[in-house]
């Protein structure tokens, strides 16, 4: 390759060039699913990486946690697959958090080359999150698993596509492996057309930014990018920073779980320690290195400077450090569906670190959990089987200028909410209350956050469901004189028994039609000192319905 120099205005151009087409093939991808999980939650991600497998642009929307396990995958493709293996019309698949770069199984990764005139120029790259990927337990998400073997179908690196044509006896053997084989087949196939897509835009890119300045603008994106963070990393005083946090248990019989961390700042050098954390457990909230990297990744843009584009150069900036077969570099053969639950307190320990040096940047404790449920059974109306699968949102940590906001999901996730028409069309369930849960964000100068309380009961037939969630026991901080927000909590309605409370890893049991499970999801922290709360706050919370008068007032 020529290097080119170019001027801003080009760079720009080009940059954005990019990222358009990363955003129309993430469109086509959402509106070509057959799932809920991603034409409903729009649970998946695109992005385009150069001949070195670095992540060069994202679409807008790409999730923190899908964007570490890509940029994993991409480096253990170029180290595994020969060049002279990798063909115009080859699209390749992988979801193996132990030997691909996969973040948990249900993530299904897809990578198409781009060539021009013979050179390999990028790949087209998407992921998915499949709403079943086989396992022991429909969704394969539940807590009670203990081995990467229950938790599903382990994909290797290998084409799904050689020269254009499918591989169909491959197809064939994932659809043999999961549940809903017509609804995993419509979302490969969307995949596969969001890859083709983001092929002949490029194909288009090239023939205005021809091949070697389209390779020069890859390397100055990155670059750029590393020289930003590096000037936000300098912005942080020096120093030593720590935080230590407890995880709830891992589902299984390992209870308040350790993590610490320790931040090292000199000048535009960050390191981040997690040795003492615990080493991996039994269940599955263990956590691949590549999805620490992402978090802390998401975490360091988010509080000094979000508007840095996120691709490699933002990773290349820090250091982390990890103990292997801990629970944030976990090894083979651990569980890890429930991963995301671990990276979302990873991101709090983070900003509980720095909060002495950033104040007026940092936020309380989020809800701190990606709070998930799978309800399946076979659908009387058609006889056929399904799966509804769903991470519910929580609270956001209050900051130093304002509340944090309600029913949201934080941080490494920012899926949609399944809209209840959409639910209750697809799937034989009834929701029977969707709202904020009163009383749950901390207290504060700035309040934390609500949790969301979801009710949904199955219609005509006995379903399964499973549950898992975070914070359900050690509740969210607050900071600065704030206090904690309110814990999750799930429990059953029934209709003859009242509610009977469940644990905060539920494996798979029966639900039957007169029978509701009923999640509520955590609450976040406050911020500062409950009692400089403005007193027009204090009516406005009253009078939405949000917070209940004191007892006795």
């Amino acid at each position: 390759m020529t290097k080119c120099t170019l001027d801003p205005i080009t760079l720009e151009l080009i940059h954005n060039g990019l990222k358009s087409i990363t955003y129309e093939s993430y469109v086509a991808l959402k509106k070509s699913a057959y799932s809920t999980n991603i034409k409903e939650r729009h649970d998946h991600s695109v992005t385009i990486a150069d001949p070195k497998g670095r992540i060069v642009v994202q679409a807008e929307g790409s999730f923190p946690t899908h964007l570490a396990s890509m940029a994993a995958t991409m480096e253990i493709f170029l180290q595994t697959i020969p060049r002279e293996d990798i063909h115009d019309g080859d699209i390749f698949i992988s979801n193996d958090p132990h030997t691909t770069g996969g973040s948990h199984l249900p993530d299904v990764n897809l990578m198409m080359p781009v060539f021009h005139q013979g050179d390999l120029i990028c790949f087209i790259c998407n992921l998915a999150h499949h709403a079943d990927i086989g396992g022991m337990s429909p969704g394969s998400m539940d807590g009670s698993m203990t081995e990467i073997f229950q938790e599903g179908l382990r994909i290797p690196l290998i084409k799904l596509f050689d020269k254009g044509q499918i591989n169909q006896p491959l197809m064939d053997l994932i659809l043999l492996n999961v549940r809903v084989p017509e609804e995993r087949r419509g979302d490969y196939f969307a995949q596969v057309a969001a890859c083709k897509l983001g092929y002949r835009r490029m194909a288009e890119h090239l023939a205005a930014y021809p091949r070697d300045l389209t390779l020069s603008a890859f390397d100055e994106i990155v670059e750029r990018t590393r020289r930003r963070m590096k000037t936000a990393i300098a912005s942080v005083p020096d120093g030593i920073y720590s935080f230590h946090e407890v995880m709830d248990d891992d589902g299984v019989g390992t209870k308040d779980i350790p993590l610490s961390l320790e931040i090292a700042v000199s000048g535009d050098e960050m390191v981040l320690d997690f040795t003492g954390t615990s080493a991996q457990v039994t269940g599955n909230i263990n956590c691949p290195r590549n999805a620490t990297i992402g978090a802390v990744a998401y975490v360091l843009k988010a509080l000094l400077d979000p508007n840095i584009p996120n691709n490699h150069g933002t990773q290349s900036a820090f250091t982390v450090i990890t103990e292997g077969g801990s629970l944030v570099d976990a090894r083979f053969p651990a569980a890890v569906a429930s991963r995301n639950h671990t990276c979302q307190r990873l991101c709090d320990m983070v900003i509980g670190a720095l909060a002495p040096a950033l104040p007026d940047r940092v936020v309380a404790a989020a809800n701190g959990s990606n709070t998930s449920i799978a309800i399946a059974g076979v659908n009387p109306r058609t006889g056929k089987p399904y799966i509804y699968f769903e991470t519910l949102g929580g609270g956001f940590g209050a900051r130093a200028s304002k509340d944090g906001s309600d029913g949201v999901q934080v941080h490494m996730t920012n899926t949609s909410n399944s809209p209840i028409e959409a639910l209750e069309l697809e799937y034989p369930l009834l929701v029977e209350e969707y709202s904020l849960r009163e009383n749950s964000g901390g207290a504060g100068r700035y309040r934390g956050g609500l949790g969301l309380r979801r009710v949904i009961r199955p219609l005509g037939h006995t379903a399964s469901f499973n549950v898992v969630g975070e914070r359900f026991v050690h509740a969210p901080w607050g900071l600065f004189e704030g206090q904690s927000g309110a814990p999750g909590f799930f429990s059953i309605l029934c209709d003859e028994k009242g509610e009977i409370a469940l644990p905060g890893k539920v494996p798979t049991r029966p639900l039957a039609p007169h029978q509701s499970i009923s999640v509520q999801t955590p609450g976040a922290g406050g911020y500062g000192n409950p009692a400089r709360r403005a007193p027009e706050s204090r009516t406005e919370d009253l009078e939405s319905g949000k917070f209940s008068p004191p007892a006795g007032a």
